[in-house]
């Protein structure tokens, strides 16, 4: 489609300096090669005579040219020889965003650039809740980074000025609302998909991983940390039954590894606060009661799993003042350090019931001793307005705190992982990335490199500090490393997979990097896809880079945490810089180089899942709306003009009867049987006649060819006909063409009557 060039004055772009081109009045008739050369020379004798120095008008502010340079005509040549290439073959591409990397990947195949002179959104849009039409709450990039490229000579300018009323047929955004995608053609190409917050928001993530039974035989406890959301009442239930039988567990764990001398890694008791608590106690603490009712609530949660039961009623093990009490001495001990005597005497029991729960429960392992809980708000990044809490009474209060996030129903609670893998005592994270190319077929593509983030503090389950549990480089590039930290973790906090690599190989384990770690992230994208396939609008030519954030546990199994959009491309470490421009080039490889050969290089992208295509059904919206024309009958009787035609319309159709052949008499003689060619219609004057009965039927004009064939006769409702075989008459040939047959019709008699027959 041509699109009409603009008659508006053209522009040089030069360090945000403008330069007018040659009148309208002076171009007007010449093609556009003799335009650019008319403006060069123009631009070279304004920079012979020295506009530099000329005097503005008064009250103007003058603008110094020396920083302008020169510019080549020859150069300008092939510039609009490349714009005229690219857009015959549709190579015209914009980019919103400081992504210098995609930028030149996309001018090395041949594309042009038209930018967009979009304003900066204000500050406090950016960080918004999810829907705000200003920012994607779920976007991991950081809003610093501004690394631009440089422009010396203008020509991208220029080269931009002559494609800005092309189509664009690559769009690159940093934000998911910058381009509605419904106004999109075909072959334009976008690197967001609609919709994406089923899975990369907190909440989304935690209600669909709900459904992979209905994908998936795979269980999502075994790779994603339990979670709820506060706003939704009956989940709300749930979390606190959960919060409770979690604080019986840890209570058995801690009376068995306290027995065996297990000592976990970031814990140290508060003395002085247990003797504060023990001073505050109106009664003593019953260890046997206490054991006795987490055994008690253990076993009733491992009856609901067996489904055993269905039968008692719904009553729960505890009381309410049963389980304040319970959890106030649970806390005491395990939590403030309060002593207990003669436990060695329960040890048995605890870790018989212990081992069962094992079987069931995939995360015992890593829920630790402290039930520590993350609160999340369901819609945020960057680490934005998480907290961790160890007490019920401070969960529920940090969330009914804030009604708009409760009516909106955006905060989650995850269980925290209380036993990581630690790098020399000093929590981590990983970040993955992976690319999705479609959504149906379902493509995924994984890439084989990654990095790890720490955080600037020692480990330790003695403070809920965002410092020590939180990984973000958002959170951490802002605070000062501990000195306590060990030295062999780098101040900028960032190891590349090699690096991680080379400390697992120290530790004996770096085989398990691929039989492990590796594996079980493809299959936790896999499965966290599969959940929202359904919700994602499959809009083809379209593609988005995703972000995922995992956490190791102490065994190298790993744990999805959090799916994020737009993931940070930001050059904040050597790390990040290397890895950043290389995943942003492999992404224009496996979206433009396979597109045109699919045995093109895809660097460190690995395809790994590819769905059959499913139809799927055209979506309707909320709205359902029937659109089409009357169907109308192709061809309709004509009504019959006589009496009582309306009501005999609507009687049953009746049925056929067929009647017995007629006797021959001894005196006819009955000529053999032959096959006779069919005859041609004979034209019959009168298309029907009224029919009244009972009635006697005189003469019936039947053709020539018919011999002895039965005769039908129509049944009426109540008035059973029959043919008497004692009045037939012998036929009379007429003409030639028409027997005449005289039959007589008698009506049948009641029962309760004679039996004699009338005569015609």
């Amino acid at each position: 489609m041509k699109t009409t060039k603009s008659k508006q004055p053209f522009h040089l772009a030069t360090d945000r300096r403008y330069t007018t081109c040659p009148d309208s009045g002076e171009t007007e008739g010449l093609s556009k090669d003799q335009k650019v050369t008319a403006f060069i020379q123009k631009y070279t004798q304004d920079e012979g005579k020295g506009l530099q120095a000329s005097t503005p008008p008064e009250g103007k502010v003058p603008r110094s040219f020396f920083s302008l340079p020169v510019l080549n005509p020859e150069r300008l040549k092939t510039a609009r020889a490349q714009v005229d290439k690219a857009v015959r073959m549709h190579k015209v591409f914009s980019v919103q965003g400081p992504y210098p990397v995609i930028r030149t990947a996309l001018r090395a195949r041949g594309w042009v650039e038209q930018r967009l002179h979009c304003p900066k959104p204000p500050v406090h849009h950016r960080h918004s809740e999810e829907g705000s039409p200003k920012d994607s709450a779920d976007s991991d990039e950081d809003d610093d980074n501004v690394n631009k490229e440089p422009d010396p000579d203008g020509i991208y300018d220029i080269m931009s000025r002559l494609v800005r009323n092309e189509m664009v047929y690559f769009y690159w955004t940093m934000r998911r609302d910058a381009i509605n995608p419904n106004s999109l053609q075909k072959e334009q190409i976008i690197n967001h998909f609609a919709k994406a917050s089923s899975f990369t928001t907190k909440s989304g993530l935690c209600v669909n991983l709900r459904k992979l039974h209905w994908f998936d035989a795979a269980d999502p406890d075994t790779f994603f940390p339990r979670c709820y959301r506060l706003a939704a009442q009956d989940e709300k239930h749930s979390f606190i039954e959960d919060y409770r039988r979690t604080a019986c567990t840890s209570f058995l764990k801690y009376i068995v590894e306290r027995e065996e001398g297990v000592q976990t890694e970031g814990t140290s008791h508060n003395t002085r606060a247990a003797r504060k608590r023990s001073k505050q106690r109106s009664r003593p603490m019953d260890l046997s009661k206490m054991i006795t009712s987490a055994l008690k609530v253990c076993q009733e949660f491992l009856e609901s799993l067996e489904h055993r039961d269905i039968d008692r009623n719904l009553e729960t093990p505890l009381t309410e003042e049963q389980w304040e009490e319970f959890i106030y001495s649970y806390q005491l001990v395990v939590h403030g350090g309060e002593k207990i005597e003669n436990s060695d005497i329960f040890v048995h029991c605890c870790k018989a019931m212990l081992e069962r729960l094992v079987e069931v429960s995939p995360q015992l392992d890593i829920d630790g001793i402290h039930n520590i809980w993350i609160i999340k708000p369901g819609a945020m990044s960057r680490g934005r307005g998480i907290k961790c809490a160890k007490h019920l009474d401070q969960i529920l209060q940090l969330v009914d705190g804030d009604s708009t996030l409760i009516k909106e129903s955006k905060w989650v609670v995850q269980k925290y992982l209380e036993r990581p893998l630690l790098v020399h005592g000093t929590k981590f994270d990983l970040r993955q990335w992976f690319l999705v190319t479609d959504w149906n077929p379902l493509t995924v593509w994984f890439y084989k490199k990654c990095y790890v983030r720490f955080s600037t503090q020692p480990y330790s389950l003695n403070t809920m500090d965002n410092s020590v549990h939180l990984c973000n480089n958002s959170i951490q590039k802002h605070l000062i490393p501990s000195q306590q930290r060990h030295h062999g973790i780098p101040a900028d906090n960032m190891w590349s997979d090699d690096q991680f690599r080379t400390f697992l190989c120290s530790q004996g384990r770096e085989a398990q990097w691929q039989t492990m770690v590796v594996p079980g992230m493809k299959k936790a994208v896999i499965h966290a896809l599969q959940t929202t396939q359904d919700l994602m609008e499959s809009r083809k030519n379209t593609f988005e880079l995703y972000g995922a954030d995992f956490m190791l546990g102490h065994d190298l199994r790993p744990w999805l945490i959090e799916l994020n959009a737009s993931p940070t491309m930001a050059h904040s470490t050597p790390v990040t810089a290397r890895l950043c421009s290389a995943v942003q080039e492999d992404t224009i490889r496996v979206v433009l180089d396979r597109r045109a050969d699919r045995t093109a290089n895809t660097g460190d992208f690995q395809l790994i899942y590819k769905q059959a295509a499913v139809d799927v059904p055209q979506y309707v919206g909320v709205n359902l709306l029937v659109e089409g024309n009357k169907i109308r009958s192709p061809c309709t009787l004509p009504p019959l003009n006589r009496p009582g035609s309306k009501r005999r319309s609507r009687e049953k159709e009746p049925v056929v009867e067929k009647v017995k052949p007629l006797p021959k008499s001894s005196g006819i003689s009955t000529p053999p049987r032959t096959t006779l060619p069919p005859d041609p219609p004979v034209p019959v004057t009168n298309k029907g006649f009224p029919v009244q009965l009972p009635m006697t039927v005189r003469t019936i004009q039947l053709p020539v060819n018919i011999q002895s064939r039965s005769v039908l006769l129509w049944k009426r409702k109540r008035v059973v006909q029959k043919v008497c075989s004692q009045k037939f008459q012998p036929c009379i040939l007429k003409n030639g063409r028409v027997l005449s047959l005289s039959l007589e019709i008698i009506p049948k008699q009641p029962r309760q009557t004679d039996t004699s027959s009338s005569s015609a």
